[in-house]
């Protein structure tokens, strides 16, 4: 992880320091693992179907993977901001604090109103917390649900032209990993992430296209229409009603201004999205 002197005056004493990383197999949740263990943490990897098994919605799952643990890092499946959220991870941030597992950060999504609620849940348990804002992930359009339209050369998708600051998940395992272990210099502090520069959909799939050297296009619907299409492809109806409203409020533009956090906290500018383009074009990621 990349470091300053003054990142470095403040990061407490790490030794033998054990992490659990919930959502480990995830996009965000793997670059956790990559940096906690980058800078010789003991990591607990925890997923459903991991060595350390962890499911938000099985809480006869929760101690297990907590015990023995110095720090967690949560991120909440479906989404931060869906319904039963802030109940399920508000008792685990509680049950944290119960079992000697006082540090927490929680990732959580810029501009999402519907996620507060979970985020003070957190706040209100008891444990030295820090919450991590982040933009819309450039790996959402290298890894998950969207891959495949990307590699079909056509990406439908409700942003319309609204710009967003496209954050590398990288980014944020290194800020996740500089909080949880900068002792008292990120406690009680929300942390607001983006990438360096505002792309629109549009654009991001050109670059992506330009650096895949192939044709790539991008076709902006309503957000009603997108979960029409969810449902026709069997997303619980109450699940496409969801991101239905998610979309019509996340993406509205009100994320269309760029933070300093990446830098604030790293020391560093936050990773750009034609270094992201490229890199994966090189591994073929987008290749038909």
């Amino acid at each position: 992880m990349t470091t300053n002197k003054a990142y470095e005056a403040n990061t407490m004493d790490t030794t033998g320091m054990t992490v659990l990383v919930t959502g480990a197999t995830g996009r965000v949740g793997r670059r956790v693992v990559e940096s906690a263990e980058a800078a010789g943490l003991t990591v607990r990897a925890a997923s459903r179907g991991g060595a350390v098994r962890f499911d938000w919605a099985d809480r006869s799952t929760w101690a297990d993977a907590l015990r023995g643990a110095d720090a967690a890092h949560l991120a909440y499946l479906p989404d931060v901001g869906a319904p039963g959220a802030a109940e399920a991870v508000g008792a685990f941030a509680r049950l944290s604090v119960e079992l000697g597992v006082g540090r927490l950060t929680l990732l959580s999504a810029r501009g999402e109103h519907q996620a507060h609620a979970t985020e003070q849940a957190v706040r209100e348990s008891g444990a030295r917390w820090t919450v991590v804002r982040a933009s819309w992930f450039a790996q959402n359009l290298s890894e998950g649900p969207l891959l495949e339209e990307m590699r079909g050369g056509q990406l439908v998708f409700p942003a319309g032209e609204v710009l967003e600051p496209f954050i590398d998940t990288r980014d944020i395992g290194d800020v996740v990993v500089a909080a949880l272990t900068g002792g008292d210099r990120f406690a009680e502090q929300t942390l607001d992430l983006t990438g360096p520069r505002l792309l629109s959909f549009r654009q991001a799939v050109a670059e992506i296209a330009a650096a895949a050297g192939r044709e790539m296009t991008y076709v902006p619907v309503s957000a009603r229409e997108y979960g029409a299409a969810l449902t026709e492809f069997g997303v619980p109806p109450e699940e496409a009603e969801f991101l239905v409203e998610l979309f019509e409020t996340n993406l509205d533009g009100r994320n269309a201004v760029l933070s300093a956090g990446v830098r604030e906290v790293l020391g560093r500018e936050p990773r750009d999205f034609s270094d992201f383009a490229k890199e994966c074009a090189q591994a073929d990621v987008w290749s038909a």
